[in-house]
């Protein structure tokens, strides 16, 4: 029987809360899987936005993904495209690290070129998303609306702070294990970074 790793995204903290994207997104890879005789050996999931250059970098769920379908000889299997990616440039760049991935609401016939205009199509929509966004927000602006954080500037910081020092807590978490395997040591519980 074929195996793959599956690879979930959401792109904001509350839609991670929520577990809807990610449910919605296991339900398809399962019914592929299903569909296909696959069977997924690992799941990873990641709550991260997929724009920017550097998207790769700030994805460790993606890259440890990626590490572990290369060693099994396996793809990657996600939902939809736009759960790796609306970048054309970022879907060729993992098309270059020689790791098979398989869009399930694609199906396992889709060739790279098929994947590069579903790319194209997918960053075309995330542009028109922008578009429409901000042609909302300057409506409301132009009706009164005060837009932003409503907030104080302090408590806005202070949440921010606690947010970003939440996020680097669980970036080391993920980050651990891939570094302690390239260092042959368990991933222990607290690192001291000195050590390493």
């Amino acid at each position: 029987m074929p195996t793959a790793v599956a690879y979930y995204r959401v792109s904001t903290q509350r839609q991670g809360r929520s577990g809807l994207g990610i449910e919605a997104q296991r339900a398809a890879v399962a019914r592929f899987a299903e569909t296909e005789g696959m069977i997924i050996l690992q799941e990873f999931t990641e709550i991260e936005t997929g724009k920017g250059a550097d998207a790769l970098d700030r994805r460790p769920q993606l890259t440890a993904a990626l590490v572990l379908a290369r060693q099994l000889k396996s793809p990657v299997v996600v939902a939809k495209l736009d759960r790796l990616s609306r970048d054309v440039a970022f879907i060729a760049g993992l098309m270059v690290q020689r790791v098979p991935f398989i869009v399930a609401e694609l199906g396992a016939d889709a060739d790279p070129f098929m994947l590069h205009l579903y790319a194209a199509l997918a960053e075309k929509e995330r542009r028109m998303i922008s578009e429409r966004t901000k042609a909302a927000l300057a409506s409301r602006k132009t009706t009164g609306m005060k837009l932003g954080n409503p907030t104080s500037t302090a408590e806005a910081a202070a949440k921010g702070r606690k947010m970003s020092i939440e996020e680097a807590d669980r970036f080391a978490q993920t980050v651990l294990p891939i570094i302690a395997s390239f260092s042959g040591r368990a991933s222990p519980a607290y690192v001291d970074w000195q050590s390493l």
